[in-house]
């Protein structure tokens, strides 16, 4: 049931309504998100006390809060709100700038706001909420919520088992030919996440018992903006339909298609991160500014995909040194690595740079002109 019930309140949450989050040893709180946050559901909160926001390391260093105020090892930040609307509490959320803000009224997240925070991360919301610590014994507006079904009660302990669990569902969900433009022997295989969040597509070039050993692989992330409309704002359309004609010229391959849209933040937040790079930020720092890491990729999922699929020694079609690294860890043998490269314009430019000097890619040739061997 564990699981369960903090799936209802990822979904609860993404619906726009309030959960409660308990733990152990700490009083419980009533939460909601402030991504999607309305006036009515503020006001139900505000009746139960004080409100806090609480926000992720990484977007209380861009207020200007950590290190000062930062409690070490703290996973999040909870800071109090003074009568703010929804559309203030958003704007103390994800606006760039420094906040003038007390630091006696700052503090490091408790058990149950951690817990909220990683609902809202796990929904792809954005990665703050609302928080106000309150107790169904002593308020009969909560006790009543909850006996109703209105508000769900989770545990601390329920939300970390199914932040844990990422792993793929080995059995096959579905798979069909599907002829492309680059690559016309195809088949899409699907994986689902075992908590049923994310799904991925394994894409089959040529004929598996004709593959050549080591199989050509590409870990792809999702990107709308750029595989489907051709944003010029990345390079990924490129390296998607790249890697597809390098598999179909060279017997075939496995292109892993992983729902993690913007580095795994989601389409609406990663919206909003194109929003502040507009205003002079680089990708990482703008998704910082959002509360979240440089990075927010884990490759799991895409290991057990491999493994499912009986690929076991690989030529990694990449840039990023952090893929490797994560298929060697998951005992996938790396056996080569190919660069993949897109074209250079004004509007990727700043992003290409970014991945190189702040997240360590081997971009250096892509930069200098040099193409990448045939």
């Amino acid at each position: 049931m564990g699981m369960y019930d903090a799936e209802r309140a990822l979904f609860d949450l993404r619906q726009g309504r309030s959960v409660y989050v308990t733990a152990a040893d700490e009083r419980g709180a009533l939460i909601a998100s402030v991504d999607g946050l309305t006036a009515a559901a503020l006001e139900t909160l505000r009746g139960e006390g004080q409100l806090r926001l609480v926000v992720t390391r990484h977007r209380a260093t861009s207020m200007g809060l950590v290190p000062a105020a930062a409690v070490e090892g703290a996973l999040g930040m909870s800071l109090s709100l003074n009568g703010e609307g929804p559309e203030q509490i958003l704007h103390l959320a994800m606006a760039k700038g420094r906040f003038s803000i007390d630091p006696r009224d700052v503090r490091a997240a408790t058990t149950v706001e951690v817990g909220g925070l990683a609902l809202a991360r796990l929904g792809r919301l954005l990665p703050a909420v609302v928080s106000v610590t309150a107790d169904p014994r002593d308020s009969v507006p909560l006790r009543d919520l909850i006996a109703s079904g209105a508000t769900l009660s989770v545990t601390s302990a329920q939300i970390e088992e199914m932040a844990r669990s990422v792993d793929v569902r080995v059995t096959q969900v579905s798979e069909g030919p599907v002829p492309l433009a680059e690559a016309e022997y195809a088949r899409f295989v699907f994986f689902r996440e075992a908590h049923g969040l994310l799904g991925h597509v394994a894409v089959l070039v040529g004929r598996q018992r004709d593959w050549p050993d080591p199989v050509p692989v590409r870990i792809h992330s999702a990107c709308l903006t750029g595989d489907l409309f051709g944003s010029l704002r990345c390079d990924c359309g490129e390296q998607l339909r790249g890697s597809l004609r390098y598999f179909a010229g060279s017997g075939g391959g496995v292109l892993l298609y992983m729902g993690q849209e913007g580095r795994d933040i989601g389409l609406a937040n990663k919206l909003r991160a194109y929003t502040l790079q507009e205003h002079g930020l680089d990708t990482v720092d703008a998704d910082g500014v959002l509360g979240f890491g440089a990075d927010e990729r884990e490759y799991v999922a895409a290991v057990a995909m491999l493994k499912a699929l009986d690929v076991k020694r690989v030529r990694l079609l990449t840039n990023n040194p952090a893929k490797m690294e994560a298929l060697r860890a998951g005992g996938i043998e790396v056996n080569d690595r190919r660069p993949l490269y897109g074209t250079l314009n004004r509007h990727n430019l700043p992003y290409v740079k970014a991945k190189l000097q702040r997240a360590g890619h081997w971009l250096e040739d892509m930069l200098s002109g040099t193409p990448p061997p045939k």
